[in-house]
């Protein structure tokens, strides 16, 4: 006997491809044009560095941000908040040059459905430390 698919299955599919997506297009360089057209109008980013950027802020600084090297995404949650809402948890990590000098964070997007499509409402990192030296 065979069930059927959980409907999350399906959220969760899409939610992941969107971040993929958002990651390919910081690799490539057009981030500004992803983000510009993926975020809410009322849209933030709470970056590691300890900034809040609106939705005009995050599009100037990924005109001007270098390029990623690589990425990977693993340890990935879906988190549902409401009708048309969800929530995507994640661990990241991404590098320029080599990879011992990755960015390592744990990230969190919020999306909405709206007029058909997901967007992004709100995007979070919380910065992960590289282990301590010596340790096991």
């Amino acid at each position: 006997m065979t069930t059927a698919p959980d409907s999350r299955d399906g959220l969760y599919a899409e939610l992941l491809e969107l971040e993929h997506r958002g990651w390919r297009s910081l690799c490539e360089g057009t981030g500004a044009d992803f983000y510009g057209s993926l975020m809410t109008e009322d849209g933030v980013m709470v970056l590691a560095h300890g900034q809040v950027f609106d939705r005009a802020a995050v599009i100037a600084s990924l005109n001007d941000a270098p390029t990623w090297d690589g990425y990977e995404i693993d340890e990935v949650r879906l988190v549902p908040v409401g009708p048309g809402d969800a929530a995507l948890v994640y661990r990241a990590r991404a590098h320029r040059g080599s990879a011992e000098s990755a960015f390592a964070a744990l990230m969190s997007s919020v999306y909405t459905r709206r007029d058909g499509a997901w967007r992004l409402a709100l995007y979070q990192q919380t910065p992960v430390p590289p282990p301590a030296s010596g340790s096991a």
